[in-house]
């Protein structure tokens, strides 16, 4: 056994241990809780439960280590109508390119909250002003092939908050390894995963939206004062995953996942998920997929503490645009389903080449 498996094989024996350390009473304690988002169609379509399975630009976001099975480069862009009927937008560009044993790879999300009206103690139903929240990350990462079963990857992570005169900004890191293994005929036909993600600097608000200014109570003049904000911790998470892969002939493709998840300031959550895929000549052109993930309380009115009620589908239709089947245009769709609200749906386009 050589040194590398040896030490992917402790790090399997030693996670599940670390794993159990989800904080359901420190709900609400964090910040930044769209870094928990998974922006693109592709891998939402299961939760981003594919942690040792996920491929190319969409795993900086899921499992960074996955970025180095791309071969050549793949762009792509993302949109999503976060829990419809709140007039919340996510739109992501990511970029990968393959450089040696590895890859290296740019995302960019950007999260818009809509318009929101502005008050005052004067006019509490609104001045006729508004204001646009934003969320925004940058992320740059690096992937690489330590041997044909092992790759690692790390991604950083730049995180901006604006409201209206007061920004918070973050920096947050992903670490990720991926392990496969198989048979002489499908050799990467067990696949596992484990990722840390969202561990970085506390993030403060800061601006002239924490100033305000009024009269004295003992005097006849006006002073300016400023209001402190307290620091808040990154969502940070613990995730561990294995996949299976059946063939049915040439042409079919059956894949099993399951998935466990900590959450520093969250509950746990356990996910399974299957996804089908048809090839046709050399390219799976087809993929139908979906997923369940479990947290408690997710089916009670009561006890529920997320909008999400744990299920996930979602579908791509990938076509070569050459010959040789190397240039790819592939559109993906995914469908989240959501407690009240008309659920998450997100679009995207990919290109491989």
């Amino acid at each position: 056994m050589t040194k590398m498996r040896k030490i992917f094989i402790a790090l399997t024996i030693m996670m599940p241990a670390a794993l159990f350390a989800g904080n359901p009473d420190r709900a609400g304690e964090a910040g930044a809780s769209e870094l928990l988002i998974n922006p693109w169609a592709q891998s939402s379509g299961w939760y981003g439960l594919n942690i040792s399975s996920v491929r190319g630009v969409e795993a900086p976001n899921v499992n960074v280590a996955g970025m180095s099975f791309l071969d050549g480069s793949q762009l792509e862009f993302s949109r999503t109508e976060w829990l419809v009927g709140t007039d919340i937008s996510i739109n992501t560009f990511g970029f990968t390119q393959k450089v040696g044993d590895g890859a290296i790879g740019l995302t960019l999300t950007s999260m818009d909250l809509g318009e929101i009206e502005v008050t005052t103690t004067e006019n509490p139903d609104g001045t006729g002003a508004f204001y646009k929240p934003r969320f925004s990350n940058l992320g740059l990462s690096y992937s690489r092939k330590f041997a044909d079963y092992l790759s690692g990857g790390l991604t950083v992570r730049v995180i901006s908050e604006s409201i209206s005169d007061v920004k918070a900004l973050g920096v947050a890191m992903d670490i990720g390894i991926q392990y496969i293994t198989g048979s002489d005929a499908h050799p990467e036909q067990i696949k596992m995963g484990i990722t840390l993600r969202n561990v970085g600097t506390p993030m403060k608000f800061s601006g002239d939206g924490l100033s305000f200014r009024g009269l004295v109570p003992s005097g006849d003049y006006s002073m300016t004062q400023d209001f402190r904000s307290e620091t808040f911790e990154l969502p940070s998470l613990l995730a561990i995953g294995g996949s299976y892969d059946f063939y049915f002939g040439l042409a079919h493709r059956l894949t099993m996942v399951g998935n466990f998840t900590s959450n520093s300031f969250y509950k746990d959550q356990f996910g399974a998920g299957l996804e089908y895929a048809l090839k046709v000549k050399k390219t799976e052109m087809f993929m139908v997929r979906g997923a369940y993930r479990y947290e408690a309380g997710i089916t009670s009115d009561i006890d529920r503490t997320s909008a999400s009620t744990g299920i996930a589908a979602g579908v791509t239709f990938q076509y070569p645009i050459d010959e040789l089947g190397q240039n790819l245009v592939a559109l993906n769709y995914s469908y989240r389903t959501s407690y009240q609200y008309e659920g998450s749906h997100c679009f995207g386009l990919r290109l491989s080449f």
